[in-house]
């Protein structure tokens, strides 16, 4: 068997606890990283006031430039790689952008933004299990939950915290055990829901933890007590500004493992997986439903799908949000005129009583089969409004 020449890269994150004086480094170091980025963001901003372009190297002779002023001295303090790395992240931001792909960068904010650093190989040393990143003499105290891939080193490490004061570090490596899967015959349709989470098209029903629900007491009570604190920097307020994002972090980590084991399970189970195209940012504009569809995650859930299906030589069919599957009987093909969201159970001319939900899946299945079989196209951008009829999820193949 030949050994696998194009592996995927994988990020491994672990939780670690820095020392004062780490934590003091890294702290400045995210606010280096935020005032590169603003800056550099300004200048690219007036010069296209004045139709001018400005690229990456022209912001990285600025950054130059910057640090030999005696006002902006203190960026030679913190290492040069994360403030190379911000600039490289704007890059990509405006090439989004000019993409059509995202809207104009924003500047980064010093209490919403997130705090994080990222750093390449010339920035850190990795060896014999220990991490020690560039301007510190001391290696990073990392709870290793997990091993990394045996062999591996990281290529892109990134540091950051978290609203809830926890301290991470993401090590992107190659994962010799991201490869595709042996081909099988299984297919699947995927209908998510809020009473049940998914109702799959083989009549199984996987129950919706609620998450947030079971914290919502919890959470109200140390949202009350934030909100009755005096605003501004007190402290006061921002161990109660810490609480409520312990708990929110909390529910969210609970929601993030679960849709992973589901994800996994799906794509290592079936050769095609089929989903419905949805509006989620649309409707959560529903406020009855909104807290229901947000705790559910379901956009979360479509990304994992989508990475693990490119990872394992997985096929990932998204059928249009048009297509009338809960109306539709999945036995004779007769399309029912109304089909009000209280209606659970229908009986059809033709004789055949349904559940709303398996009838959904059944008929998301056969849709995405036609799909993968006739190939009626790929997979539109999410900003596309409408979409297609059909959709797939091209994947990849990686020879062996």
């Amino acid at each position: 068997m030949s050994v696998p020449t194009n592996r995927a890269k994988r990020a491994f994150k672990y939780r670690f606890y820095p020392t004062d004086v780490q934590a003091a480094e890294l702290s400045r170091t995210f606010g280096c990283v935020r005032k590169v980025y603003n800056m550099a963001l300004a200048a690219r901003t007036a010069a296209w006031a004045r139709q001018e372009r400005v690229n990456y190297n022209q912001t990285s002779a600025l950054l130059t430039a910057w640090k030999k002023t005696e006002e902006l001295a203190y960026l030679n303090e913190v290492s040069s790689v994360p403030l190379q790395q911000a600039l490289r992240h704007l890059q990509v931001a405006f090439a989004n952008f000019f993409g059509k792909r995202a809207k104009y960068p924003r500047f980064k904010s010093r209490k919403k933004s997130r705090k994080s650093a990222e750093y390449t190989t010339s920035g850190f040393r990795f060896r014999a299990g220990e991490l020690t990143l560039a301007k510190m003499s001391e290696p990073l105290a990392i709870v290793w939950s997990r091993p990394l891939p045996e062999g591996s080193q990281p290529s892109t490490v990134t540091v950051s915290l978290d609203a809830a004061g926890r301290w991470f570090v993401s090590m992107l490596c190659e994962d010799p055990g991201v490869w595709p899967l042996t081909a099988t015959d299984a297919a699947v349709g995927v209908d998510v829901g809020l009473d049940h989470l998914l109702t799959l098209s083989t009549g199984e029903k996987i129950a919706n933890p609620r998450h947030e629900r079971r914290d919502r007491a919890r959470l109200a009570l140390a949202q009350r007590r934030l909100a009755k604190k005096a605003k501004g920097d007190g402290a006061n307020r921002a161990k109660a500004r810490q609480k409520v994002a312990k708990i929110h972090a909390k529910i969210a980590d609970r929601r993030r493992d679960t849709l992973h084991k589901l994800s996994s399970r799906l794509v290592h189970e079936n050769q095609v997986v089929v989903i419905e195209d949805l509006a989620v940012r649309t409707m959560l504009k529903n406020h009855t439903l909104a807290r229901a569809i947000s705790d559910a995650a379901w956009a979360q859930f479509r990304t994992m799908l989508e990475y693990k299906a490119t990872w394992y030589g997985r096929e990932l069919v998204a059928v249009d949000r048009w297509f009338p599957s809960s109306k539709l009987c999945s036995a004779c093909g007769t399309l029912q005129n109304k089909m009000p969201l209280h209606v659970r159970t229908w009986t059809c001319d033709c004789g055949t009583t349904h559940d709303r939900d398996v009838n959904a899946a059944k008929n998301l299945l056969a849709a995405g089969l036609a799909v993968s079989v006739c190939g009626a196209g790929v997979r539109p951008q999410r900003s596309t409004p409408g979409g297609r009829s059909a959709v797939k999820q091209k994947t990849p193949r990686r020879e062996p």
